[in-house]
């Protein structure tokens, strides 16, 4: 079995010959966004042996829409305009999965990381502004969430339909308890969300959603639960949501994940004989059917590619 049809069949939660796994981490902030990247996220792949890409969109975490700059007060939200197709902002984005893709050619699955409108709002201004103005004038807000996510789609189309990604990792963040209410965030940042999933679904059936945990507070998970995905991904360890658990609250799908990516957890710290017994603990209660082996979340930069390689060996042995 090739590791693209690994992965396939455990997204269909068919039987695999092995389970397969995927890890990844932000590069360091002197790669540049070219062919130095590209080769770093290939020797991370193949050191680790890894069945699966996950790009990182590294470079391209802030909206440079230059507009931006120009709103005072909520109200100048209005004036947001997209970006457009064919933006050095995406096409450049574009071009990195694009060279992935050529380089693995059909051995894996390529999935390209992409946040959620607001989040890059969020990335793009800053949490207190955003939580400000939505509060002044959710109606502004919220119509700037749908122009950016003119440019998120076109970014999702280009990517899949142009680089060849297999399909979109689709980063939704900002439903911590403290931000919103689950009626507050299903009204005002759930229908542009689900909109560009939606869309990333008429181009590619094997898309995965993303349930980020990355501040350490948990969320109000069940405003995504019913988000159509063929996999998820979620933080066990924030949301103590394990992955057993998980795969039952996400309706039987594929779920993704098992360890913890903190400094603090066994993939990052532990012996290799405790990162055996942890893959043997995780395959013990989810199963091995329907189920890729990763982490919460990125890893930390400095983890040796050996350490994953650790989990490569024990799944093969099982």
């Amino acid at each position: 079995m090739t590791k693209k049809e690994r992965v396939l069949k455990a997204f269909q939660n068919e039987p695999v010959d092995k389970v397969p796994m995927g890890f990844w981490y932000h590069f360091s902030s002197d790669e540049d966004t070219g062919a130095a990247m590209v080769e770093q996220h290939l020797k991370l792949y193949r050191e680790a042996g890894m069945d699966m890409i996950k790009v990182m969109c590294d470079g391209y975490f802030n909206y440079p829409n230059p507009y931006i700059e120009k709103v005072t007060c909520a109200e100048d939200w209005f004036g947001l305009t997209p970006l457009g197709d064919d933006h050095p902002y995406i096409t450049n984005q574009v071009n990195r999965v694009r060279a992935i893709v050529d380089a693995v050619k059909d051995e894996c699955c390529v999935f390209y990381n992409v946040f959620c409108p607001m989040s890059l709002m969020r990335f793009g201004t800053s949490e207190e502004l955003l939580m400000k103005h939505l509060r002044e004038n959710p109606e502004a807000v919220c119509h700037a969430f749908t122009v950016i996510a003119q440019d998120v789609k076109a970014l999702v189309r280009r990517v899949i339909t142009e680089a060849g990604a297999t399909g979109i990792y689709y980063c939704v963040q900002n439903a911590e308890t403290f931000r919103f209410t689950a009626e507050e965030y299903r009204r005002l940042v759930t229908p542009v969300e689900l909109d560009v999933l939606k869309y990333a679904n008429t181009l590619s059936e094997n898309n995965i959603l993303h349930c980020c945990g990355w501040a350490g507070d948990p969320n109000r998970v069940e405003v995504w639960q019913d988000y159509p995905s063929k996999a998820v991904n979620w933080a066990i360890y924030v949301e103590n949501l394990p992955l057993k658990e998980g795969k039952e609250y996400f309706g039987g799908r594929c779920v993704l994940g098992g360890f913890d990516n903190r400094k603090g957890g066994v993939l990052y710290s532990g012996s290799r004989e405790e990162v055996e017994q942890e893959v043997e603990k995780i395959l013990a209660s989810a199963g091995k059917t329907g189920i890729i082996l990763g982490a919460d979340c990125t890893l930390p930069s400095d983890i040796p590619a050996e350490r994953l390689r650790w989990v490569r060996e024990k799944l093969d042995s099982l």
